[in-house]
């Protein structure tokens, strides 16, 4: 049996429409969710940080709502993704390493999470700019998500093995641009895979609550599991596996279904 500790959980998990879908109660606060959503799940991806610069108080009350073995996965911030200032982000790479601090510390950080936009294609100047990003954050335990398929490339997955980069595994709408669903593992401490739903008409409208709009069925699920779940389980320690499709809470159902199919599979991810 693989040795590998499996964490299964959400990209996010602050949202009212959960409450209205019955996983929160009716009127739960926002500043009750997280430790509600952690008697349910060990790992949760904290999808704010992209929007805004974490705070190290901020991140230090939001570890203290959970069990001391839950692990974050942290977004890294738009302004060294998406809204690049030439002049000013390794300042803000030092700003966020600052305000991460409290999981790092607390060896709660399970990664962090450079999500690159469609536009990002491998270019000289991208590949550049990647290369200086990931410099700057050594140390971290890094995962990049390519949304351009031009990255889906040997060399690549190379590169990120000898810096110790997570490749992160994505399952996206089957369109010629997006980046495609792999099992490549490019770091032996971990793999790392996002759900976002297979919406490709959402997807296509850049509407997030038509974009995320998906339930995986069971059949897809044990797909998934037989064809790259159980094969990476062999060739890294831990893995972390988020679903994103949050808009009519599909996301929590299914990361529960997927601990259970897992488990009759042979696999024992971690719960609450």
């Amino acid at each position: 049996m693989s040795g590998c500790l499996l964490f299964v959980g959400t990209s996010g998990y602050s949202y009212t429409e959960w409450a209205a879908a019955g996983f929160y109660p009716q009127g739960t606060p926002s500043a009750r969710m997280l430790s509600l959503y952690a008697k349910r799940f060990s790992v949760t991806e904290l999808n704010y940080t992209w929007y805004q610069m974490p705070r190290a108080d901020a991140v230090e009350r939001q570890r203290s709502r959970v069990h001391p073995g839950f692990l974050f996965a942290v977004k890294l911030t738009r302004t060294l993704t998406h809204e690049i200032d030439p002049k000013n982000w390794k300042n803000d790479a030092a700003s966020y390493r600052d305000g991460i601090a409290p999981l790092l510390q607390a060896g709660q950080l399970a990664a962090v999470l450079i999500q690159l936009p469609p536009s990002f294609a491998r270019t000289p100047g991208n590949r550049k700019y990647l290369a200086a990003l990931t410099a700057e954050l050594e140390g971290l335990p890094l995962a990049v998500e390519f949304r351009h398929r031009s990255w889906a490339d040997p060399n690549v997955f190379g590169e990120l093995e000898k810096r110790r980069i997570c490749l992160v595994s994505v399952d996206a709408p089957d369109l010629p641009e997006l980046f495609p669903p792999l099992d490549v593992i490019t770091s032996a401490d971990l793999f790392y895979i996002r759900f976002h739903g297979r919406n490709a008409r959402g997807w296509r409208s850049g509407k997030m609550h038509l974009q995320f709009d998906y339930s995986y069925s069971d059949d897809e699920l044990k797909d998934w599991i037989e064809k790259r779940v159980a094969p990476m389980t062999e060739k890294a320690r831990r893995g972390i596996l988020f679903f994103n499709n949050h808009v009519r809470a599909q996301a929590p159902e299914n990361a529960e279904r997927l601990i259970r199919l897992l488990k009759e599979h042979g696999l024992s991810p971690n719960v609450a």
